[in-house]
């Protein structure tokens, strides 16, 4: 009885997912870059993929044992994609190509084609759901996370970006074709600022004639970032809120949320993006594996879960003159002043919710303060070679850098 049990365990622990490197022909990969992949013994009928890329200096294997993905594909039944940087950059600093035009155009080559074509593989080999794929990193990864929304709108569902930069920042100035492993510093360091418009036309001009659904998006930055400036992050909601349509005003503000210390900020009536300021957080920035999961309902099974195509992505910009949600430094949403009556959503944490799907409210504000002139909250408000407003309607103007001003929440008193 003990050779059996013995026997037993051993072919239960061969039989264990693990982490496994792709060594087939996976498809058109311009950079050679290595493929590995972590799928669970159990799967549903056609899973959800995530792809994982990992950071500077970082290889597949730390981006899988650096999060609780694959943990989390095991129990919910997904497959998780952990592509690796090329080897042209295994002698340097491994980072993703986020520079070339190759890259940053749709079919044209770079490290995001090689990455796209992991995931088709990957859809034929596990009969997977086209239409439930998703991708996250930190730092290069979270650049990497932003080239494959911008450069193929029509492969993934939505993103997750820590600590990155917005599609193109890293381009050099002029011809970028084959500029694989560049590095720009004006970026990192947040001397790059647009106009909404000039960041949405760099995504745009990545599929030219592509007018069709575009992923949903989330950004976390830590405002101490050292490595990747700030500024990058507001730079970011400009760039996909203007691609979305929903624009640079949040909906709703939540406090201490996913965590103590960080601010939850909602772009649009129906959600689409997201963005995450992790106060004196540096670029060593943690990862919400739950609050990454609820946004792409990666813990949902069957028909109803949210996939690629889902709703109208764009939505009209709200008013100026409409702003009608208080958010407390204690998350507790509450009626402000209006000069209509309107009704936006508001997401309150809850200390007890265990649940990877968001709940929402609504509130409708009914009373007629006048409104203050100046930028709104999170706004741009200084920096050189900015021409706009210095003041805030909402918050004190905060200097990062020379290059960059924002409007951000006065400390201990409502931010809207």
């Amino acid at each position: 009885m003990k050779t059996v049990a013995v026997l037993s365990l051993l072919a239960s622990l061969a039989s264990a997912a693990s982490l496994t490197l792709v060594t087939e022909n996976f498809g058109p990969n311009p950079r050679n870059n290595p493929f590995y992949i972590y799928v669970p013994d159990v799967l549903p009928p056609n899973p959800a993929i995530l792809v994982n890329p990992h950071w500077c200096h970082g290889t597949a294997p730390a981006a899988f044992s650096g999060s609780q993905y694959a943990t989390l594909a095991s129990q919910h039944g997904f497959i998780v994609i952990y592509p690796q940087s090329s080897p042209a950059q295994a002698n340097s600093d491994k980072c993703w190509d986020v520079s070339s035009k190759e890259t940053l155009t749709h079919n044209g080559g770079g490290d995001s084609l090689g990455v796209v074509s992991m995931v088709k593989w990957t859809i034929n080999k596990y009969n997977a759901d086209p239409k439930r794929v998703f991708v996250t990193g930190v730092s290069s990864g979270g650049m990497m996370t932003q080239v494959l929304l911008g450069s193929y709108p029509d492969v993934f569902a939505a993103g997750a970006a820590f600590a990155g930069v917005p599609f193109g920042c890293f381009a050099p100035a002029g011809n970028n074709t084959g500029a694989f492993g560049y590095w720009s510093d004006d970026c990192a360091k947040g001397r790059v600022t647009k106009t909404p418009a000039q960041w949405a036309d760099l995504v745009k001009s990545a599929y030219p004639g592509y007018d069709g659904w575009r992923p949903k998006l989330q950004l976390f930055h830590g405002t101490n970032d050292e490595i990747l400036d700030y500024v990058n992050h507001q730079e970011g909601i400009k760039q996909w809120a203007e691609v979305l349509g929903v624009g640079i005003t949040p909906v709703s503000v939540t406090p201490n949320t996913p965590i103590s210390g960080w601010t939850k900020s909602v772009y649009g009536a129906k959600g689409w993006l997201e963005g995450y300021s992790a106060a004196g957080v540096p670029h060593d920035i943690r990862v919400q594996e739950a609050t990454v999961m609820a946004f792409f309902e990666l813990a949902c099974k069957g028909e109803d879960c949210f996939r690629w195509g889902d709703g109208e992505w764009c939505d009209a910009e709200p008013s100026a003159t409409t702003s009608s949600v208080v958010v407390s430094t204690t998350g507790a949403p509450v009626t402000t002043t209006s000069t209509s009556s309107t009704s936006v959503r508001v997401t309150t944490p809850s200390a007890t919710s265990t649940s990877l799907r968001v709940t929402t409210t609504f509130v409708t504000s009914t009373s007629t303060a006048a409104p203050v002139a100046g930028q709104p909250l999170w706004a741009q408000c200084g920096g050189m070679g900015f021409n706009g407003p210095t003041a805030c309607a909402v918050g004190t103007c905060t200097i990062y850098n020379p290059y960059y001003a924002q409007c951000v929440p006065r400390t201990g008193v409502p931010i809207w």
